[in-house]
């Protein structure tokens, strides 16, 4: 079963993979409860971020067009 990730948990488990480096005992429980999730989740979503960025280097994500007016000097 597959859960959705609202834009606050995507944060958090942004900053808490940061917080918790691959040398942290237990990270992947730490991550889990920051967030609210299951470690099996939080796996999951590590591999979908990492595909991700792997898209993102390979020049297979166009850059985000932008529809408001922002001032961007």
């Amino acid at each position: 079963m597959e859960s959705s990730w609202t834009q606050r948990q995507n944060k958090e488990f942004e900053k808490a993979l940061a917080k918790y480096d691959i040398e942290t005992p237990d990270r992947w429980q730490n991550i889990a409860n920051e967030v609210g999730k299951s470690v099996e989740e939080v796996k999951r979503q590590f591999e979908i971020l990492k595909e991700d960025v792997r898209r993102i280097e390979r020049g297979q994500v166009p850059f985000p067009y932008r529809t408001n007016n922002s001032n961007t000097n």
